[in-house]
């Protein structure tokens, strides 16, 4: 598991902190084909506190790490497949036990077609550990500004009438 180097940012007082910006792990995964036999592939894990409720993984199709498939789903449901299976529809993950030890299984589904992939699961396990250090569980919503999402909200979309005044007809006149 390789992790980037943690970057001094400055804190609330300018002094500088060792807190990073964002947690990035690469690693190595398994696509494991039909007849069970598996296929390494280079992924990186990525969490960005400024989105804290997802997690995004980068699956490398090229050595040059040029190429990439992305996908992104929540963190909590990355967090609970360790433990018990968890997710439906387009993203699911169990956990998994292999001849190399514990794992997790993370099946994906698109419209482009399906995979397999088993990681070791010490690999994911510390991924959440880190990204638990800049946002605690539960804490998410804290990292959220509602103010400005609600402005920008205000800014992008036309005013509309309100519907509980008995005043306006069905045109909103």
């Amino acid at each position: 598991m390789d992790r980037e180097p943690v970057p001094a940012v400055d804190g609330p007082g300018g002094e500088k902190s060792r807190q990073p910006a964002a947690v990035a792990v690469e690693t190595v995964v398994r696509l494991l084909a039909p007849d069970a036999t598996g296929v390494p592939v280079h992924c990186g894990l990525h969490y960005d506190p400024h989105d804290p409720y997802a997690v995004h993984v980068r699956f490398f199709l090229d050595r040059r790490r040029q190429e990439a498939i992305s996908w992104s789903f929540a963190r909590e449901l990355l967090a609970a497949g360790l433990h018990e299976p968890s997710g439906l529809g387009d993203v699911r993950i169990w956990p998994w036990r292999t001849t190399q030890g514990d794992a997790v299984a993370l099946a994906l589904s698109s419209p482009d077609g399906q995979a397999l992939l088993e990681a070791p699961r010490a690999t994911v396990a510390a991924f959440l550990d880190d990204t638990y250090t800049l946002v605690p569980r539960g804490r998410e919503s804290d990292r959220l500004d509602l103010d400005a999402d609600a402005w920008l909200t205000g800014q992008l979309l036309p005013e509309l009438p309100d519907q509980a005044d008995p005043d306006l007809d069905q045109d909103g006149r």
